[in-house]
């Protein structure tokens, strides 16, 4: 059992980090637990950030996700698509642009000049709720699936107890 812990971190870890490498090449960013800074002269295609931020300093053409982490855009930046934050914060500053805003367990806070073309969503709440909700949920049902196959295994490779011999 150890060892398949210790199998499934690992493939976690590689696949986080190859999917960062791979994300580079196509104009996508995508980090685990550091944060994404596009810079004024900059332009992505998407980004998302497990664990970490996202600053939009420059131009974002598809949609921006963080879990666990916040969204700032700050003046004159744009993003074509959505920005959706699980468990953080969302910055507009002036003259920031974004089609839609989702935040669950987090806040809006919105400059007047900022523009929003479409829908403001907001998940108000403790963000460790919905985090907990969100990822901690399956992971809990998982483990106990998980327990139980282990158990029933254990269970039934028993060995057999020795019948104890007539005199």
């Amino acid at each position: 059992m150890f060892s398949s812990v210790r199998c499934l971190i690992l493939f976690s870890l590689v696949s986080a980090l190859g999917s960062s490498a791979v994300a580079e090449g196509s104009h996508e960013r995508t980090e685990v637990g550091h944060d994404i800074t596009i810079g004024a002269d900059q332009t992505a295609s998407e980004a998302t950030c497990f664990g970490c931020s996202v600053r939009v300093r420059g131009r974002v053409d598809g949609d921006i996700t963080t879990f666990g982490g916040s969204i700032v855009i700050e003046r004159d930046g744009f993003v074509g698509g959505d920005a959706t934050v699980f468990g953080g914060d969302l910055r507009l500053d002036a003259d920031a642009k974004v089609k839609d805003v989702t935040v669950f367990g987090g806040r809006v806070h919105r400059d007047p000049q900022a523009v929003v073309d479409g829908d403001t969503t907001t998940f108000a709440g403790g963000a460790a709720l919905w985090l907990f909700i969100l990822f901690g949920l399956p992971f809990l049902f998982l483990g106990a699936i998980i327990g139980l196959v282990v158990w029933l295994i254990r269970r039934f490779k028993r060995p057999a107890l020795p019948v104890a011999a007539r005199v």
